[in-house]
């Protein structure tokens, strides 16, 4: 017996009925031989841990654009949130902490430079309009590895694609990110638009505080220990009255920071950043040699668009400024 089927026997008798068994998976678009070593979710895991746009995510806004401070969140630690937060509810529920951990890892390698800022542009911009998750998925299946893709099994990608709206994921720790995702961003937003000057602790409406708790690990850990609670036969969700709890901080969060004048001023800035770059890139000859083979299966359009949702915050800046900025004469 191999290491890998160790791992999946111990997984038959040791995780719920609702878990996702590697062993069971729908599989891979192209069949590969199997690792010994690791399960199919381990591998997709590490597939996505190794590749560009991970690596690139430490450089994306989160909410504040290009945040000057070391303790902001980007998307890469976003992510990483997402991660711990989904495993340990996994772990608690008997779910598949690996298929958890590798739907956490990918669910938003699509994200645009500067937040949802980009993705409103390109949604606008791009003629079959854009949404970062579907874009998590294309990146994985098309575009990492020079137009092989990662060849991830089907439930993780199925979990990347319904981390934030529209039909449920498929599987029980698709279900989870989901969740474990607005956990994360809802808890760390308030962290940093404190650290920001945006809002202070004290501005917390009563709910809240008396609810989920008067500091952020408080609530984190409030509204973890409530999924465990109350999630059963593979179906995720808080208690009826944390999740009030939760909807009254989204409430407030949207009114004082997502939507705030003040937090978001530059992002007024970013559609003629990355407009100016879209139709720069859609003349002949402009894309880089590296996205020739989606502009010729697929349109220059949609090779545009993959290119410039996978750019960083910096890489858009330097670029929009070396081509649209005029430069100091030097010899």
């Amino acid at each position: 017996m191999t290491v890998r089927e160790e791992i999946q026997r111990m997984e038959t008798q040791t995780l719920s009925p609702a878990a996702s068994l590697s062993q069971n998976t729908r599989g891979r678009e192209r069949p590969e031989e199997e690792c010994s070593l690791r399960t199919p979710y381990q591998r997709d895991r590490d597939r996505i841990l190794h590749c560009k746009a991970f690596r690139r995510l430490k450089h994306k806004t989160q909410v504040f654009l290009s945040p000057q401070g070391d303790h902001y969140r980007t998307r890469l630690t976003h992510t990483l949130e997402v991660s711990q937060i989904a495993r340990t509810i996994a772990r608690a529920l008997r779910l598949n902490e690996d298929l958890t951990e590798a739907i956490s890892l990918g669910h938003d390698l699509g994200h645009t430079p500067f937040g949802h800022a980009g993705e409103h542009v390109l949604n606008q911009l791009y003629p079959g309009g854009f949404r970062h998750y579907e874009q998590s998925v294309r990146v994985v299946e098309k575009l990492e590895k020079s137009g092989q893709g990662l060849n991830l099994t089907w439930e993780v990608r199925d979990g990347i694609l319904c981390h934030t709206r529209g039909r449920e994921a498929a599987t029980a720790e698709g279900r989870l990110v989901r969740l474990a995702d607005k956990i994360a961003y809802l808890n760390h937003d308030v962290d940093d638009a404190i650290r920001a000057g945006v809002l202070s602790e004290e501005e917390l409406p009563r709910q809240v505080k008396e609810t989920l708790g008067e500091r952020r690990s408080q609530r984190i850990d409030c509204m973890v220990r409530s999924v465990v609670e109350n999630s059963e036969n593979g179906q995720i969700r808080m208690g009826e009255d944390v999740q009030e709890g939760f909807d009254c901080l989204h409430t407030f969060m949207y009114q004082r920071v997502y939507l705030n004048s003040v937090a978001k001023q530059e992002e007024a800035k970013v559609p003629n950043m990355l407009g100016t770059l879209y139709g720069y890139l859609l003349s002949p000859g402009k894309l880089p040699e590296e996205m020739a083979f989606i502009a010729e299966t697929e349109g220059v359009e949609r090779a545009v668009c993959d290119y410039i949702a996978g750019m960083t915050d910096q890489y858009a800046v330097d670029m929009f400024r070396r081509l649209f900025i005029p430069q100091a004469w030097s010899r």
